[in-house]
């Protein structure tokens, strides 16, 4: 992944705010049609699953239908290589 993706990336922990995770989905949909998340860990998977449920909402009244696709990559860190659950979304 080069280093100018990795910018267009919602980065998403356990602690994220899951409107606030919507509204930059909704945001991004709607300059570029399309938006990735990533999460690490049970809690940040949580926060982005429930922001992409709420970010349909957001979009549907302008008659987007959002569809995402999950899926996995590996980041290398301090400690090592680590799994992340990604998710592409984009209007249907």
């Amino acid at each position: 992944m080069s280093e100018h993706q990795e910018e267009n990336i919602l980065r998403v922990s356990a602690g994220s705010n899951p409107q606030a995770v919507a509204s930059a989905i909704a945001h991004s949909i709607y300059e570029s049609r399309s938006c990735k998340l990533r999460a690490v860990g049970a809690g940040a998977v949580n926060q982005a699953t429930k922001a992409i449920a709420i970010a349909r909402g957001y979009t549907a009244p302008r008659g987007l239908d959002l569809v995402c696709v999950p899926g996995f990559s590996t980041i290398d860190s301090h400690d090592g290589q680590i799994s992340a659950i990604v998710w592409s979304v984009e209007v249907r």
